[in-house]
């Protein structure tokens, strides 16, 4: 099945592009594809990361505003628990 041009500049939406994007990885791994159409796919693949990027970030400030506007506390930043494990020490 040919990879669909990216022509158009119709966004999909958050769940649409993840099905897609998730489609086209799989494509690519099995590494079948002719150069042409990877780099097509690669292309579409990129158009959609920052899809979902966007409606991501998008969704993040409307739950920053939603939250302020309850009067919650700010979000806090994520910190991972990968810097503390480094510092740790055995018995």
């Amino acid at each position: 099945m040919p990879i669909p041009k990216t022509t158009t500049l119709e966004t999909p939406d958050f769940e649409t592009a993840m099905r897609d994007l998730e489609e086209l990885v799989q494509r690519l791994e099995h590494g079948e594809l002719p150069l042409e159409e990877s780099l097509a796919a690669f292309e579409r693949g990129v158009m959609l990361t920052r899809a979902c990027q966007s409606a991501l970030k998008e969704a993040e400030q409307k739950v920053e505003i939603l939250l302020k506007r309850a009067g919650e506390p700010a979000i806090e930043t994520f910190m991972p628990d990968e810097q503390n494990n480094g510092s740790q020490t055995g018995s």
